[in-house]
């Protein structure tokens, strides 16, 4: 069965809470929270605790993140610092008709849900 509309988006909002919730452990725990992006794999992994979201199969699964982080290499991963910044990043959930961006602001940390317009 294909991924309809609405489970596209409760993907992205189970990913952007991941990602919210590794923030926030960073900040709590004044040190670095690394979530984890295999896209292989086709899945998103908390660098605080034992969440992961996994994609099915007929949804595309790219990342944009960066190479470098905080004066080392990221290693397919999206850091927060324990400072409340980020080193940035994109997870973008696609299926016909629908693309969704989980977006990861590399100043503030915050975690966003951005839907793309298909032309």
């Amino acid at each position: 069965m294909a991924t309809s509309r609405p489970k596209l988006e409760a993907y992205a909002i189970e990913i952007a809470a991941l990602l919210k919730a590794d923030r926030n452990a960073a900040l709590l725990r004044h040190g670095l929270i690394e979530a984890r992006v295999d896209a292989p794999a086709r899945t998103v992994s908390s660098g605080s605790s034992s969440r992961a979201v996994t994609l099915p199969g007929d949804v595309k699964f790219d990342a944009l993140l960066p190479e470098r982080c905080n004066g080392r290499p990221a290693l397919s991963a999206i850091s927060f610092l324990g400072t409340g910044l980020s080193c940035g990043g994109a997870i973008r959930l696609s299926r016909p008709g629908s693309i969704l961006e989980v977006r990861v602001n590399w100043l503030t940390g915050g975690v966003e849900i951005v839907a793309q317009d298909i032309q």
